[in-house]
């Protein structure tokens, strides 16, 4: 793979890739649903996410909907599963913008990350990091850094010695770090991530 000789110049991100293996990213095809999985996720576990997930697929007979069936669905019976009040709206703001507005792959295609970012930001309760984790998991966008992503975050204080006492000064070190990674910033994220689920000894590194 391209990226583990790119990424491998960084010794440290080199332990990451012999420590992991390889990643590959996959396009979604739905990108409404995408986007409305991420926001019923916000705040919970992975497990009691994949739950509350499965329960909104269940009321469309366990396929994924169109954004006119999100629409139509009463907030009751969304809130039925689990949504909070603040979730079944933000929900209901994502169909209603891929009806009104559209969100295909072949409309994000043609647009460079950050238009993504600006365009999907529109809606309320889609912030920057939702839409970056889209880019990198839906759209399949091998340069994406999550700033602002505390795992992302946690992992490179540890591994490169950054202190967040100082934020601007924190976020700088971070971006010049993370430049030499280009144009595979994903996949530097993913090790990133899994250093923190999964980290190997640290004197290694």
């Amino acid at each position: 793979m391209e990226y583990t000789l790119h990424l491998g110049k960084d010794k440290k991100i080199k332990k990451l890739i012999d420590h992991n293996g390889l990643f590959t990213l996959k396009k979604q095809k739905n990108i409404c649903t995408y986007l409305c999985a991420s926001i019923m996720s916000q705040q919970l576990s992975t497990k009691v996410a994949d739950v509350i997930y499965q329960r909104f697929l269940n009321l469309y007979d366990g396929q994924e909907p169109s954004p006119e069936q999100i629409v139509a669905t009463a907030p009751e019976t969304l809130r039925a599963i689990g949504l909070s009040n603040a979730k079944v709206s933000y929900v209901q703001n994502v169909a209603r913008f891929a009806i009104e507005h559209g969100m295909e792959h072949s409309r994000l295609h043609k647009m460079t990350d950050e238009e993504v970012i600006v365009y999907l930001t529109q809606i309320k309760g889609v912030g920057r990091w939702t839409v970056e984790m889209l880019l990198m998991f839906a759209l399949k966008r091998e340069d994406v850094f999550a700033i602002d992503d505390l795992g992302v975050q946690n992992a490179m204080i540890a591994l490169y010695k950054l202190d967040r006492t100082d934020k601007k000064k924190f976020r700088e070190d971070m971006l010049r770090i993370s430049k030499k990674w280009s144009p595979y910033r994903t996949y530097a994220c993913m090790y990133l991530w899994r250093w923190k689920d999964n980290p190997p000894p640290l004197k290694n590194l």
